[in-house]
């Protein structure tokens, strides 16, 4: 399983009318998230692109808990729990101050710049291989 969190500072432009977050914002949010994960396992998003992979989204979903406000300072935790075949499933988590406001999933499929479905690259496993290895390395010590 792979974790990894960005800090999100609410900007005035997110909010609606009664201050509270739009919820489309979250999934941009989670967006930031899973750039940056795919940063950790040292595969960035724009190296799979030049290589000729892009990760369309298949499926996303949100659960929204409690509201977000202008100037909150949140938390947006991305997870990779399984394994990616063709398919990479991500979810995420929205805190403020270790209170969860919201909850996601999204998922996405590997293709080809011609929209074929293909296997992630090589790269794309090791990285979680080596990421994954070292938390446990981590963790254990």
């Amino acid at each position: 399983m792979l974790i990894t969190s960005v800090e999100i500072r609410v900007r005035y432009q997110e909010t609606d009318q009664m201050g509270v977050v739009y919820h489309g914002n979250y999934f941009t949010w989670f967006e930031v998230a899973r750039v940056h994960l795919l940063d950790r396992i040292g595969c960035p998003y724009a190296d799979l692109e030049r290589k000729g992979f892009l990760l369309p989204v298949l499926d996303c979903e949100a659960k929204f808990h409690s509201p977000a406000f202008f100037d909150d300072r949140l938390t947006v935790e991305a997870c990779l729990r399984d394994p990616p075949v063709a398919r990479i499933s991500a979810t995420y988590r929205v805190l403020r101050d270790k209170k969860l406001l919201a909850e996601g999933k999204t998922t996405h499929a590997f293709v080809s710049k011609e929209g074929k479905l293909v296997r992630p690259p090589e790269s794309f496993l090791r990285g979680i291989e080596a990421f994954v290895s070292e938390e446990n390395d981590f963790q254990s010590s």
